[in-house]
């Protein structure tokens, strides 16, 4: 079989295939053998049909039709084996199928065009040499006061206070009733009241940020027994879209003033909040949470600016396949981790929603393969390879993490040697460039690019050692 190939965009690679008169004539009688067999027509015995019945019954153009739509598939797939393609996903007909069948003469050579998506060719123009400045993750010996101070005040006990005002920092019990006030009113009261506006012996922290703007400035001040009416403006980003930016006045009785009492902070709170029997083992624990936090910030940090540098310089023209299994991949990890969480997953992903899903998920999807090829591709010229030893120590460690839950060890493997190759990538472009730490915000586009866990767990470090790999939505097993 005669097979000449074509570079095309896109990372295709197109196929002009000559299909033997051998092929296509075995391939249409095929067909007759299978109808002869199968089909069932009245006044002949299955297996006896004429074969001039057959081509009345069904038409020659459907027959042949029949026959050419195992002959492309078949070709197509001998066609990539003798050339030694690898092909991503399905063949594209190129040559128009209703001109073949109108061409197509079994016993007579028939040529067609296709094409098929392949791994895509990387241009790696710079991966040495570069002069980076990393934000630079910090230990600050004032957070452990910090962590502690705010593990005091969810440790409080609420105590009643009497004779005196509320202020910040206690906490008010209240009634209150709300109503939106439109143009032109001179009683609020006049106006209908929120819906779920209203409540009575509410608990509100007299705190910034606690309720909407101006409530909690207008309890501050306020006796027990007292009632006042407080004017806000729902914000304009108010969860309830149609209370957004909408002035209001609520009616607000205060019943009860409690204040935090504060724990002692001694070797019996730590014992309270830690496994440490001593405040002093606590201090020095968290102390060493916060250095290894700081560190991996740093380290966080590095890896992401020596990614971001690579990829600046690469160039790779991706096939549609490889994009659309990539977006796959996302939702699918995404329905996995929100299914974990107790989300409904057929009301998220729905046939309306997924297609909107998709095309959201796109450019992303681009992101993160390029990031995947530019990283392959300096594997490659530099030889940089996993030990299998080194995959197995990780997967064990893992699965001991992760024993509860249920883990497919096939994904957890193909997860852990593309998460190690990554560190060894990015630890041989750090050792060939130059790297200056700065300090923490002062690169605007590195801020701008923290991450939501990053600020999450800058603000809450971990009491207990974690893992810095997180493999479960990647690898729990899934119908």
């Amino acid at each position: 079989m005669k097979v000449t190939q074509e570079k095309l965009p896109k990372s295709q690679i197109g196929l002009e295939i000559e299909i033997t008169p051998e092929m296509s004539k075995k391939a249409y009688e095929q067909v007759f053998q299978d109808l002869t067999r199968n089909a069932n027509i009245p006044g002949f015995r299955k297996g006896k049909v004429p074969r001039q019945v057959l081509l009345q019954r069904f038409g020659s153009m459907r027959l042949k039709a029949t026959a050419l739509e195992e002959l492309i598939q078949d070709a197509v797939k001998q066609a990539l084996k003798q050339e030694a393609i690898a092909a991503i996903g399905n063949y594209q007909l190129r040559s128009s199928f209703e001109e073949l069948v109108n061409q197509y003469e079994p016993g007579k050579p028939l040529t067609f065009w296709a094409a098929v998506d392949v791994q895509p060719e990387a241009q790696l123009t710079d991966y040495t040499g570069w002069n980076l400045k990393v934000e630079e993750g910090k230990y600050e010996p004032e957070s452990v006061d910090k962590f502690l101070e705010d593990r005091r005040k969810e440790q409080a006990t609420l105590v009643p206070v009497e004779g005196r005002a509320a202020q910040m920092g206690d906490i008010a019990v209240v009634d209150f009733t709300g109503r939106l006030v439109t143009e032109g009113e001179d009683e609020s009261q006049t106006a209908p009241e929120i819906p779920g506006g209203s409540a009575t012996d509410f608990q509100v922290e007299l705190a910034e940020g606690r309720f909407i703007g101006g409530f909690v400035d207008g309890i501050v001040g306020m006796m027990p027994g007292e009632t006042k009416e407080i004017a806000v403006t729902f914000p304009d980003s108010y969860a309830e879209k149609s209370l957004e930016g909408k002035p209001a006045v609520f009616t607000v009785t205060l019943k009860e003033i409690k204040e935090k009492e504060l724990p002692e902070l001694n070797d019996d709170f730590a014992q309270e909040i830690s496994d440490m029997q001593t405040l002093e083992e606590l201090r020095a624990n968290l102390e060493t949470r916060f250095k290894e936090q700081a560190e991996k910030k740093t380290a966080a940090n590095k890896e992401q600016a020596m990614i971001d540098e690579l990829v600046k310089h690469v160039e790779v023209d991706l096939p549609a396949t490889l994009i659309e299994q990539e977006i796959d991949a996302m939702l699918t990890q995404t329905a996995m981790q929100m299914s974990n969480q107790g989300f409904d997953i057929k009301k998220l992903f729905t046939q309306e929603m997924i297609p909107q899903l998709r095309e959201r998920s796109r450019e992303e999807a681009i992101a993160r393969i390029k990031r995947t090829v530019a990283l392959g591709e300096v594997a490659k010229r530099e030889s940089i390879s996993v030990e299998p030893a080194a995959v197995e120590a990780k997967m064990k460690e893992l699965m001991e993490q992760y024993q509860e839950r249920d883990i497919d060890p096939e994904r957890l493997r193909a997860y852990v040697e593309e998460d190690l190759l990554k560190e060894k990538i990015v630890k041989w472009l750090e050792e060939h460039s130059t790297v200056e730490l700065v300090p923490e915000g002062s690169l605007k586009a590195s801020e701008a690019e923290t991450t939501p866990e990053q600020e999450e767990s800058a603000e809450n470090p971990p009491a207990e050692e974690t893992s810095t790999t997180e493999p479960a939505s990647e690898a729990t097993a899934s119908e």
